[in-house]
């Protein structure tokens, strides 16, 4: 068998075993562990500021994302891990029951650590903690716009460019970030004011006026059936118990692709597309990576 190659290194004080570096994560592109590990040490000064202070979730691919034949398996994570090491910052969340330790990735060292064990997404909620530990209302708005069966990428700019002007006429200023998957994220920094329901309900009923002006491209409704032909605008990812896909997290597909922030120019180039990592890492490096986090 191969020999296992394998480094230690000092992260923000912290040393970190990275093992298994020649593993290939996306047998598609070729994408090694070694090359993911370095894609999120390169990427965390932009990263990190859409995930502090906020309980991430992560999907973790052990073994890589596989192929369309042959999907690699994918564990969902909230809790923070049994035998993660003390110095990851945690916060409880209380449910009906039970109560929970969630980690905050809040530092690089935190987020190569997940990196390690097989994680190649990071969800967070639209709220952040408070030093305390207390929840805050939610900083942000989204709305995930996920093209239904016979529409694609383009459909879903021509409905953020629509609901960018709804936003707008609400006080919110929306920035575009496509998934790494099909659709687009539309984020919009929120004042603080209102709580995560009643953020939800003005995110639900933009949509429901979205899909009443435009009933033939739009949807605004969890039926599956009703989403063929159209864009469906998920206004539920404002509740205080859903998450996105962070900003420049690598995606599980065959293709290494990010959720990548980008500009309202982008969205009219006839060449719009999802980006990869490569891309958003040479976006980075000439600065031009779109806007920053309106919640940031």
């Amino acid at each position: 068998m191969p020999k296992d190659h394998s480094e230690t290194r000092s992260i923000d004080g912290h040393r970190l075993d990275f093992t298994s570096l020649d593993k290939v994560m996306y047998p598609q592109d070729g994408m090694t562990k070694g090359e993911v590990i370095e894609y999120y040490r390169a990427i965390a000064p932009v990263m990190l500021p859409y995930l502090a202070g906020r309980p991430a979730t992560r999907k973790q691919w052990v073994n890589g994302v596989g192929t369309a034949d042959a999907p690699g398996e994918v564990f969902f994570h909230k809790n923070l891990d049994r035998d993660a090491p003390s110095w990851i910052r945690r916060r409880a969340i209380q449910h009906a029951d039970h109560s929970n330790d969630y980690p905050l990735v809040d530092d690089a060292a935190t987020l190569l650590w997940f990196v390690q064990r097989g994680t190649l997404e990071f969800h967070v909620p639209q709220w952040r903690f408070g030093p305390r530990g207390a929840q805050r209302n939610p900083d942000r708005l989204v709305l995930d716009l996920d093209p239904g069966d016979g529409v694609g990428l383009a459909e879903c700019a021509d409905v953020a460019r629509l609901a960018r002007e709804r936003l707008a006429a609400l006080g919110f200023d929306a920035h575009p970030v496509t998934s790494g998957s099909k659709g687009i994220h539309l984020y919009a920094a929120a004042d603080g004011k209102r709580t995560s329901e009643r953020l939800t309900a003005v995110a639900k009923e933009l949509a429901d006026s979205l899909e009443a002006d435009h009933p033939d491209r739009i949807v605004a409704t969890l039926v599956k059936e009703k989403r063929r032909g159209r864009v469906f605008v998920d206004w539920n990812q404002n509740l205080a118990s859903r998450t996105t896909v962070a900003p420049y997290s690598l995606r599980g597909r065959l293709r290494p692709t990010v959720a990548a922030p980008r500009t309202w120019d982008e969205l009219d180039s006839p060449d719009f597309t999802q980006l990869d990592y490569r891309d958003v890492l040479e976006r980075v490096r000439r600065q031009d990576a779109g806007p920053a986090d309106p919640a940031g």
